[in-house]
């Protein structure tokens, strides 16, 4: 239910000084009109939830974390680039009303961040110094860039302050023995329907997601069956090679066809095999063996990726009906858990997982793709060590490519012609297919200097001539991470 503004200003009252000269570690969006920031202040890491929801405007403290969808929602993704890692300098109540402004210090400057909890009209907005409407959650665009004026009360509005008409169920007795009594009554009683509002939430996020998967799914076994079909025609090529192999003697170059004995059956029939008058014998032959190979490895290679994808598809189909029947449940790891402090630090050796498309090669290498020019020298120039493998588009604009190789150590073929082959598709070769892939290890690149970020000079390189194989691209695609 929507707190009154007396019920507000206790609220403040009792959160204020523990928050105050904490910072905000980590931003969630539960709900569409709910949001929550992890508030780490000394000794402690607290939950503070701001609804802007019509019939539970409030904010407390929270005991467990909510359920948050996997894909943070736009204006999560807004607050986390501003005010993540703010200093938290006050929390304040607007007197008499039913506004809060928490004052921040971020990377950029002082900022608010304003919760309106006005019933029909609340609102989440981030002001910065000048109060400036940075963003809001429900108003939307209409008011980024204008100043912030606090809401006009109606006449008829200005003595329903106190009552608010959605708050029909009063606030249970705080308990005394509680750190923070009236936060924990207030999500006693109005936790119930924001879990469910979380659920459904993530429920409708998770279908979305499901259906789109299923249309993916879908594509790939497509274009799988579509591959393995063509290689299918090629199933009974080694009998003909052979036959071929059998009769080099009685053709010659020029023949569109040719007429064998088919010992392979018993009834010895004959049977006409067409040539390529372009081609010799052996070129025919040849050419058959070749084609028969690529049969043998479609059915290594691409059938049992076949079945896979449609197992998975038949998955998702599934999970679907779960959805819509409203029998799914979250995954475990997304449902409520309590407050914990946050992980310690890693260390300077940890892994270190980076923004760059990620992808594992043939041989289980790590492969890393920059995907713009600021990428492309933090990839290179920070990340990289001087022994990993450096590729990259020859004579062309694209992305820098990451092997990682342990100290010392050659990197197989196959993962150079992977490695090779992201190069080609993220770069402007992309179009024609096909082309020359530069590559070294990362000690012989250096920054061109005076030039934009990404340029840089290669000494020692060799190259590669390479094309794009859908087979390759999709065991890369479904190895990115």
């Amino acid at each position: 239910m929507s707190l009154s503004a007396s019920e507000i200003a206790a609220v403040v009252r009792e959160i204020e000084l523990a928050l105050r000269q904490g910072w905000i570690q980590k931003i969630f969006q539960p709900t569409p009109r709910a949001l929550v920031l992890e508030i780490r202040a000394p000794g402690r890491t607290f939950a503070l939830l701001l609804s802007a929801d019509p019939e539970t405007a409030r904010l407390h403290l929270l005991s467990h974390k909510p359920l948050n969808p996997a894909t943070p929602p736009s204006f999560c993704q807004f607050l986390r680039a501003r005010i993540q890692g703010a200093r938290i300098d006050g929390l304040e109540q607007v007197p008499g009303d039913r506004i809060v402004r928490l004052r921040l210090t971020a990377r950029e400057g002082p900022c608010s961040l304003v919760a309106e909890l006005t019933g029909k009209t609340a609102d989440l907005l981030l002001l910065d110094a000048e109060d400036k409407i940075l963003v809001a959650l429900e108003s939307g665009r209409e008011k980024t860039g204008q100043s912030y004026h606090l809401p006009v009360a109606r006449p008829q509005d200005a003595n329903k302050q106190e009552r608010t008409p959605t708050n029909t169920e009063p606030l249970e007795q705080p308990e005394r023995d509680l750190p923070f009594p009236i936060s924990a009554s207030i999500e006693r009683r109005d936790q119930g329907r924001e879990e469910d509002l979380a659920r459904d939430h993530l429920r409708l996020a998770r279908l979305a997601e499901v259906r789109k998967g299923i249309k993916k799914a879908a594509r790939r076994i497509d274009a799988l069956r579509a591959d393995f079909d063509k290689a299918t025609r090629y199933k009974e090529y080694a009998r003909y090679g052979e036959l071929l192999k059998a009769n080099l003697g009685l053709m010659t170059k020029g023949q569109d066809q040719v007429t064998v004995i088919d010992y392979f059956d018993p009834a010895m029939p004959e049977l006409t095999i067409p040539l390529d008058p372009a081609k010799t014998p052996q070129g025919n032959m040849d050419d058959y063996f070749k084609k028969h190979r690529k049969y043998l490895a479609a059915d290594r290679e691409i059938k049992p990726r076949l079945d896979k994808a449609e197992r998975e598809l038949e998955a998702l189909h599934t999970e679907r009906a779960a959805v819509e029947r409203d029998e799914w449940t979250p995954a475990q790891e997304a449902r409520a858990k309590p407050i914990a402090r946050p992980p310690s630090p890693t260390t300077r050796h940890s892994p270190r997982s980076g923004p760059f498309r990620r992808f594992t090669s043939a041989d289980g290498l790590p492969i890393y793709v920059g995907r713009n020019a600021r990428e492309n020298d933090e990839l290179t120039f920070k990340f990289a060590h001087s022994d990993d493998l450096w590729l990259h588009a020859h004579g062309t604009p694209g992305s820098h490519v990451v092997v990682r190789l342990e100290k010392g150590a050659d990197p197989p073929h196959e993962t150079i012609k992977d490695a090779a082959t992201l190069a080609l598709l993220y770069s402007d070769l992309k179009k024609s297919g096909k082309g020359e892939v530069i590559y070294t290890r990362k000690k012989w690149v250096r920054k061109a200097k005076g030039q934009p970020p990404g340029t840089v000079t290669v000494t020692q390189e060799k190259a590669i001539f390479v094309q794009l194989d859908r087979g390759r691209l999709d065991r890369l695609k479904e190895s990115s991470g």
